[in-house]
């Protein structure tokens, strides 16, 4: 995870003018600086001539570090007095120099803050102040921290507004981490719902859309137009091309990859990757340990997610800088396997089946055989049953090849098994065996029944929801607490430590070509170190010092001088750790006025050590540390200067081994810029020595590599050289014509700019002809030549040419005329005949023309259109010169209603076009006068009553015709509504009844006729079911059914009954009448001993009643009662107190997992059964979920809890007793719910 920094807003201590110097003329004026971030205050108004007040010329950048890393800010300030500069940070202060190190390089003049091995709650914002006597420049700067291994302390993780995020992120997607979201304001579309669109096919969008509820399709298109055309600027600053986008998907392997093919313009970039807004780091290494990873084929980036977990979904982005190149939605269903596929063994030709029962619909699953994706086809059947939880892979005739491992993949879970494929021995020995039409395979199990109770599971988890929804909606809302006043966090700013000297060697044994030593400290004339200012007496005449001692490095063998200097002329002690030192023994202290020198001839190791001046009461001092500068080994150096050659793709290293030492700062450079472990360069330091690895190596990779030993005496440099080598680049255009005419062509180049690393040694050329796709290869050319001589054209025909450069790496790309090339003069044709108009309308004018009578003996390849509009002068091309109308007559659509036209044609050959014919007759753009007609309408529509009723007409007529309505020949009402645009009309019924039942009439009328048309619309509803049925049998095997009418008989005349028979025999019912006007039906055949029952519905065009059954006819219709006679008969009683059938099972869950108890209970009456936990009844209690199914009774709890733990109890009470069954339920705490 990232520990990022907090940033706030504040003024620092030290920031601006103090109240001490807030005399008369000193003011806060507010300037501004070239450098962007920079803010300057002005202590003066009016500057002294030559003085400045600070800026800066580089500030620090921000800066996104792993944790353990060596960080670090740079900056070069400028002003007169040269300015003083310090550092800060918002929560915290930088006093500690084992984290924080303040250094100032003379001889660059660069500031640097150092935080070696820097750690996560080092994140922050940190201020830079530059500050001198006329003013302050301050600047801030981002420091991100990147955990390793993903630590997730809470603690440390702190709160950052939306506001503060821009400011260290500076991404312009607007998509944001949950913790840092803006609360949503009512109507306000999720920045996901715009970024998925940008990224998704248009068949998508639909499904996008109603996801996030988006109705309004225009507006959305019209929104996403100008989001996609400010996007796709945005991205021109970072990428040629970007396409092929696929989303994401699961893999065979378990992974889960998007892909996109994407140019960068500068392979430089850094590509960022972010799930839900918040950034992820990512390797490149398939090694590493890291979850995301990058994989880069070319200009296709493959990014991949490994070891899937619930919390993997998300909205995964892709920026390259800041701006957003492509989003996917990553979507993790909650699904798991409850029958996997199973191991089949199959014979040659059978077909072999794996099934499997999800525990939620899932609409369709991914099939993978040996690793690649099946689909369905000749070879595989993938069936999926109408609850979406069977799924089923059918190997249809399977071979020997077919064997191997199946998967099936369901989200990220998966399951896999053999597919084991015998050979059929009974084949005739070099014959096909023939198909067999059975199956192999199979669960093994009844999938239906287990997929029947797992839909009734989740059955009861939605109710349970729902009722969970309700209880949480009638509860109240929770007071929210008031918020705390934030407090005013005091930003504390540190002076920087003065830059350290070091006394300069008297020589350096080193080669200059190779090996580059910068000393860090004074020459040898300045002796003196750097002395700490120091505050002057506040009375004036009192001793004081003006100059002190500070800390100095000085190199081994070299002198070194420390000075003091006071106000008056006083005399002062020396001390070395707390010793006094006398003149003698290499040092001398001599005394010059009101200046204290004391001269350390040659240094040693004995001299080091902590330097103190005293007099009176006052001291000052500094401590002296001896040492020498780094140095390389000969036989290493040598090693190092030869050149690394590789070929573009592949990798390069350098190592260079140094003694150790401490102190010791390790820095690589490039052609002078310093190079940073990150994106495709890997940098390690180890004690003794240091490597650096270029990984997939380019062009711009190439230059002068060195490395820089550096520790506070001084530096030491060895160079090397990358040499990448790589296909030339493209020849240097414009290709230049030298010579043409009608039997050559003669062309020019320059060589290319860059020759991969290795000397071209030949040129390819290429020859199309213009309008054909084929190009021919003309030969090649020695390097030394830039022209070619072609002597195989024809006259009058145009021909695009390109070149290639060849050296022993590859062909490079082509360069590639930019307009064909003609052979000889133009010979254009002469003008077709004027343009004559065949037909007219609104939208068409159909043209026709003759061809030229003198084409120049050039074929005429096609015509080009032309059009003016009356009273304009611009003639309009209609299609281009490479898109010629080949035929005599064209169609012109692109015109305007009501404008009048001309047109003129111009014939094209391969010299272009040739001169324009006359223009035509005007015509105008509109329809010819016709009398109404209407286009296929409908005359009978059905409407269920309550709905609204709409009958659309559409019709053609010119000019626009009067439309009128009429209901059985009368005006219409106001209530009902009349929808007129062009070329249609529509009557709505906003609320039918069946009184609007008639016969509605539409009549269209212009100047050249009229038209009209009659529909019938019924308004009717479900009929009501007809009356009590009365059976009745007149004859043998013959009953005679007769009902009441349904009270629609009278309203609705399109209504008739239906009659249904069912008997004890077939036990099926079966329709025996249909579309019946009378009440009475006869049934035949009813025999005697079976038992008959009839239904009768009433049926209209909104579909069937409910039925009206029948009472029971036959077996004991006509059966006579027989007395008993005095025969006492008892009847059976089934009456029984309750029992246990089936108790309950002990269970031990983990916490946090389902619970499903069970057990079967009967008694007669049916018993009231009660839970009790702990013998406290839960019936009533909402965690728990009771069912009662003919006895069977179930108990379920979703999550189980520490607290559900105990003896859980079942009593079934009635009337005639009680029994009971217990149980024990254990929760165990070692697992924790995801």
């Amino acid at each position: 995870m990232f520990k990022r920094s907090k940033v706030t807003d504040g003024t620092a201590t030290g920031q601006g003018p103090t109240g001490d110097n807030c005399n008369g003329l000193e003011v806060g004026i507010k300037k501004k600086s070239k450098v962007p971030g920079v803010m300057i205050t002005q202590f003066i108004e009016m500057l002294p001539e030559g003085k400045s007040h600070p800026d800066f010329t580089r500030k620090p950048i921000a800066l996104t570090i792993q944790e353990g890393k060596f960080a670090f800010f740079k900056a070069i300030v400028i002003g007169d007095p040269k300015p003083t500069v310090t550092w800060s940070r918002n929560n915290g202060d930088v006093s500690d120099t084992s984290r924080y190190q303040a250094k100032y390089d003379p001889n660059s003049n660069e500031h640097t803050f150092e935080m070696p091995n820097v750690k996560p709650e080092q994140a922050d914002t940190y201020k830079c102040f530059a500050t001198n006597e006329y003013g302050q420049a301050v600047v801030t700067v981002v420091l991100n921290v990147i955990e390793v291994g993903y630590k997730k302390n809470k603690a440390q993780q702190k709160a950052v507004t939306d506001e503060d995020f821009k400011t260290v992120l500076k991404r312009k997607s607007k998509v944001r981490p949950k913790s840092v979201q803006p609360e949503k304001k009512d109507g306000e579309i999720d920045p996901k719902f715009w970024e998925l669109l940008l990224s998704a096919d248009k068949k998508d969008y639909e499904q996008i859309c109603a996801e996030f509820g988006v109705t309004n399709f225009r507006w959305m298109l019209k929104k996403l137009k100008e989001i996609k055309t400010e996007r796709e600027e945005e991205q021109a600053a970072f990428v040629r091309s970007l396409s092929d986008l696929k989303s994401i998907k699961v893999n065979a392997n378990g992974t889960a990859s998007f892909e996109l093919d994407m140019d960068l313009i500068d392979q430089s970039n850094s590509i960022f990757l972010y799930k839900d807004g918040e950034m992820v780091p990512y390797t490149k290494e398939l090694g590493d340990e890291l979850k995301h990873s990058l994989k880069q084929i070319g200009k296709k980036y493959i990014f991949s997610v490994r070891d899937l977990m619930p919390e993997d979904a998300g909205l995964y982005q892709v920026d390259v800088g800041d701006v957003t190149m492509f989003s996917t939605d990553f979507k993790i269903p909650m699904v798991e396997f409850l029958v996997k596929i199973q191991e089949v063994k199959a014979k040659e030709r059978e077909d072999a089946v794996f099934e499997c029962v999800l525990s939620n619909p899932f609409s369709k699953i991914l099939w993978f055989g040996k690793n690649l994706p099946l689909e369905q086809g000749d070879k595989y059947d993938i069936e999926v049953s109408e609850d979406k939880l069977i799924h089923r892979l059918v190997v249809k005739d399977c071979m020997v090849v077919d064997k191997g491992i199946y998967s099936a993949c369901a989200g990220i879970k998966s399951c896999n098994a053999w597919l084991v494929v015998e050979a059929d021995k009974d084949a005739q020995q070099g014959k096909k065996s023939a198909r067999k039409a059975t199956r192999a395979g199979g669960s093994g199990t009844d999938l239906q029944k287990i997929a029947q109770e797992q839909q009734a599971k989740l059955e009861k988890v939605r109710e349970e929801r729902k009722e969970q929804i309700k209880t949480a909606l009638a509860a109240p809302p929770p007071e929210s607490p008031p918020a705390p006043e934030p407090s005013n966090a005091e930003i504390k700013s540190t002076k920087a430590p003065e830059p350290r000297k070091v006394a300069k060697p008297a020589a350096a044994a080193s080669d200059p070509p190779v090996v580059e030593v910068e000393i860090t400290g004074q020459s040898p004339e300045e002796t003196k170190c750097d002395e700490k200012p120091q505050p002057l007496a506040d009375t004036e005449g009192e001793p004081g010092i003006t100059r002190g001692l500070s800390d100095i490095y000085a190199l081994r063998g070299n002198p070194a001088e420390l000075n003091v200097k006071m106000n008056s002329n006083c005399d002062g002690t020396w001390f070395k750790d707390g010793e006094q030192l006398n003149t003698g023994a290499g040092i001398s202290i001599t005394k010059e006025g009101t200046s204290h020198n004391l001269t350390i001839q040659s240094c040693r190791d004995e001299n080091s050590g902590v330097y103190q001046f005293a007099s009176g009461e006052l001291s000052t001092q500094g401590k002296v540390t001896v040492g020498d500068i780094p140095a390389f080994d000969q036989d290493d150096l040598h090693k190092f200067s030869k050149p690394v050659i590789v070929r573009v793709g592949q990798n390069a290293a350098f190592k260079m081994p140094f003694p150790p030492q401490e102190s010791l700062v390790v820095s690589w450079f490039k052609d002078g810029v310093e190079i940073k472990d990150g994106g495709g360069v890997k940098i390690v330091k180890e004690p003794n020595h240091s490597r650096l690895l270029f990984r997939d190596c380019l062009r711009t990779d190439a230059g002068e590599i060195k490395i820089q030993l550096k520790n506070p005496f001084g530096a030491v440099e060895a160079t090397s050289q990358l040499i990448v080598i790589d296909r030339p680049g493209p020849p240097e255009g414009p290709v230049e014509i030298v010579e043409t005419t009608s039997s050559i062509i003669e062309i020019k180049w320059s060589p290319p700019k860059d020759d991969g690393g290795s000397a071209v040694t030949n040129y390819i050329l290429e020859r199309q002809q213009a309008g054909q796709s084929l190009w021919m290869k003309l030969g090649d050319v020695s390097a030394d030549k830039t022209s070619f001589r072609d002597r195989n054209v024809t006259h009058g025909k145009k021909y695009n040419y390109r070149i290639y450069a060849e050296n022993p790496e590859g062909i490079s790309d082509s360069l590639e005329t930019a307009d064909s090339i003609m052979a000889g003069i133009m010979i254009l044709s002469g003008p077709p005949g004027a343009p004559k108009v065949v037909s007219a309308s609104k939208s068409c004018i159909n043209l026709t023309w003759t061809p030229p009578e003198d084409d120049k003996g050039v074929p005429i390849i096609g015509y080009q259109v032309e059009k003016r509009k009356k009273d304009t002068n611009q003639w309009i091309t209609l299609n281009a010169l490479n898109e010629p109308i080949e035929d005599v007559n064209y169609a012109v659509k692109d015109i305007t209603e009501g404008a009048e036209y001309e047109f003129r044609v111009s014939a094209i050959n391969e010299s272009g076009s040739g001169d324009p014919s006359p223009p035509s007759a005007l015509v105008c753009a509109k329809n010819p006068n016709m009398r109404p007609c209407f286009k296929d309408p409908e005359d009978f529509i059905v409407v269920r009553a309550g709905n609204s009723a709409r009958v659309k007409i559409c019709y053609e007529a010119e000019p626009p015709p009067q439309i009128t309505w009429l209901k059985d020949d009368e005006p219409i009402s106001p209530w009902i509504n009349v929808i007129n645009i062009e070329g249609m009309s529509q009557l709505v019924i906003p609320s039918s009844k069946r009184s609007d039942s008639a016969i509605y009439t539409i009549k269209a009328k212009n100047s050249v006729g009229e038209a009209s048309f009659d529909i019938e619309v019924r308004v009717t509803d479900e009929p009501k079911p007809p009356g009590p049925v009365v059976l009745e049998q007149t004859v043998h095997d013959k009953v005679v059914v007769s009902w009441d009418p349904s009270p629609d008989q009278e309203l609705d005349d399109r209504m008739y009954y239906m009659v249904s028979q069912y008997d004890s025999n077939v036990r099926v019912w079966k329709t025996v009448a249909d579309r019946l006007f009378t009440n009475t039906y006869t049934a035949n055949n009813i025999l005697s001993g079976i038992q008959y029952h009839f239904r009768i519905y009433a049926k209209n065009d909104m579909g069937p009643s409910d039925p009206s059954q029948s009472p029971p006819w036959g077996i004991n219709s006509n059966r006579v009662p027989i007395p008993a006679n005095g025969v006492i008969s008892s009847e059976v009683c089934f009456e029984r107190p309750p029992s246990i059938l089936v108790p309950l099972k002990a269970h031990t869950p983990p916490r946090g997992y389902q619970v499903y108890m069970t057990c079967a209970v009967r008694g007669c009456p049916t018993p009231s059964v009660s839970w009790y936990l702990n013998d406290v009844c839960i019936n009533s209690d909402s965690n728990y979920y009771f069912t009662n199914s003919f006895g069977v009774c179930s108990m379920y709890i979703l999550r189980v809890r520490t607290k559900d733990s105990g003896e859980y109890k079942v009593v079934a009470v009635n009337s005639f007793g009680k029994a009971e069954c217990s149980t024990k339920l254990n929760v165990r705490g070692d697992h924790v719910s995801s």
